[in-house]
């Protein structure tokens, strides 16, 4: 069984995301002064963060717990999209960085933007729920990626037979249509220039604003680029803590009968 000693860092992790704060120190700070009769023990920032980061699995197991205790896990509808992580923009910084040989340089078609850093792949359910992810390199081919994610969890899509997916023009090719049709994943995406039109073209336009929706979410309330790390297992746990406050999100307006579940508006203050 996890003790509460364990299970404090993953709470405190969760809410530091959920409450915007992107400073450690400042968190610790702000928890010393108005959380303390909620956590009797708070650790240093130093302890803290070598807590967090060997919580990693406890942070991915919890996550998980608290998704399938939705009612979206079971979404026959999944969206799939990668977002840049961006890790360091001065040369200097490339240059000595931790991460380096890990992090690339990579485009972000979405924002028209060259970055240094990695690349967030979610597969996620209309609503926002994450089901899977990885964090890989700026350049590393986002089906492949896909692949990878579904080979990892084969019960994902044992459990769905017929689970439909949804993704941009990015997710093309034969042999990779042929793979996902023999995990029994029927793909949905725009097609691409020269190709004729493809099923489902026209709800393309409204479910590309609910992909990229998800990702603000991410970006622009959990500040998913704000991440600070300098190091892999840094950066790991620190995406793995918005992935975690995403899902707790959902998991409580889910179960408070709130109308949107992916609402952050009673967490945000």
């Amino acid at each position: 069984m996890t003790s509460t000693f364990e299970t404090r860092p993953v709470t405190l992790a969760m809410m530091q995301a959920l409450l915007g704060f992107t400073s450690e120190a400042r968190w610790l700070r702000h928890a010393y002064a108005h959380l303390r009769h909620l956590f009797p023990y708070l650790p240093k920032q130093p302890g803290y963060n070598k807590r967090l980061r060997k919580a990693v699995g406890l942070i991915r197991h919890t996550s998980r717990v608290l998704a399938m205790d939705t009612a979206l896990w079971t979404d026959d509808v999944w969206v799939v999209d990668s977002t840049p992580v961006e890790c360091g923009r001065s040369r200097e910084t490339v240059k000595r960085s931790d991460l380096a040989g890990w992090a690339q340089y990579g485009y972000c078609a979405s924002h028209s933007r060259y970055f240094w850093g990695l690349r967030l792949h979610l597969v996620c359910t209309l609503g926002g729920l994450p089901i899977a992810y990885a964090l890989t390199g700026a350049k590393a081919d986002e089906r492949e990626t896909l692949l990878d994610i579904l080979a990892t969890e084969p019960t994902l899509t044992a459990e769905r037979p017929g689970q439909t997916l949804i993704g941009d023009k990015n997710y093309f090719g034969r042999d990779f249509e042929t793979q996902l049709a023999e995990l029994g994943v029927e793909l949905l995406r725009p097609a691409r220039k020269g190709e004729a039109e493809r099923a489902g073209a026209r709800l393309f336009k409204p479910l590309r604003q609910v992909i990229e929706s998800i990702n603000e979410t991410f970006k622009g309330q959990f500040d998913l680029e704000r991440h600070r790390a300098r190091t892999p297992g840094g950066v790991m746990v620190r995406v793995l803590q918005r992935i975690l406050a995403m899902t707790a999100a959902i998991w409580h307006n889910h179960h408070t009968g709130r109308p949107v579940l992916r609402s952050l508006t009673a967490y945000d203050h």
